[in-house]
């Protein structure tokens, strides 16, 4: 099984060539050795990991929108500064502001369609990695994994923030496995792969699991939002069947904390 890594850059981007269809290969992307930020640099630029004539994969960093909000100060986000240098580049899925990591975005509408079509048979694979308060016990299932079935909907009186509601809510499951514990700062590494993609699912999930993700301003206590300077969450890989090669496809991003 070949393994690649692309380097794409935007001052070096040039179209590519339509890929050729029906591989059985599969590619994995890690962006270790991608060089290069897209925009101004530092926290508030950008990683372009992966860029062909279909698709781009970015690696966003934490403290930056995903999309425009409402409102004049919320207009600078990752697909506006994506679109400064790949005018075609379309939206297909986001992520919270406060989490970094892998997206993935379009450049056509018959390709952002097709993605689309993906994410809604689920068949784009994401993990991501947290580090949580306390120390969850291990799974007692061979795998190692465990589940969180509990269904979120809107708090609409304190909107956007979710809640558990057994009646009310639409299912949403997440499995996770730990990775790791330190047991003297009492805190511990998830690997989190979430089945259904609700909007603040795997915060949700944690602090419903009793170990809420350390620097969440929105679901943590005080105390333990304040053990880190940003939500330590992080979108760490992505798998899917690439639209038009065929070909699987697994790009990766080392968590940064």
């Amino acid at each position: 099984m070949a393994n690649s890594t692309i380097i794409a850059t935007p001052t070096s981007f040039r179209k590519l060539a339509p890929v050729k269809p029906a591989s059985t290969k599969l590619l994995t992307f890690t962006p270790s050795s991608t060089s290069g930020l897209a925009t101004n640099g530092g926290a508030s630029g950008f990683l372009v990991v992966h860029a062909d004539a279909e698709l781009l994969i970015l690696d966003k960093p934490a403290g930056l929108l995903s999309v425009p909000g409402r409102g004049a100060d919320k207009q600078d986000c990752l697909s506006t500064r994506v679109q400064a240098f790949y005018p075609d580049a379309l939206v297909v899925h986001r992520l919270d502001m406060a989490t970094s990591g892998l997206m993935l975005m379009a450049r056509s509408v018959g390709i952002q369609r097709a993605l689309g079509a993906l994410f809604e048979r689920r068949e784009v694979h994401k993990r991501y990695v947290a580090v949580v308060n306390g120390l969850p016990p291990a799974a007692q299932s061979p795998d190692g994994w465990s589940l969180i079935d509990l269904p979120i909907i809107v708090d609409w009186p304190r909107r956007p923030l979710r809640i558990i509601d057994a009646e009310l809510g639409k299912a949403s499951h997440t499995r996770w496995r730990v990775l790791a514990h330190d047991s003297t700062a009492q805190t511990t590494r998830l690997e989190l792969k979430p089945l259904t993609g609700r909007s603040h699912q795997l915060r949700v999930h944690l602090q419903a699991l009793g170990h809420p993700i350390l620097g969440d301003r929105l679901y943590a206590p005080e105390a333990v939002c304040a053990m880190a300077e940003r939500l330590l969450l992080h979108a760490c890989a992505l798998a899917f069947t690439h639209p038009v090669s065929g070909e699987a496809t697994r790009f990766e991003s080392a968590a940064p904390f």
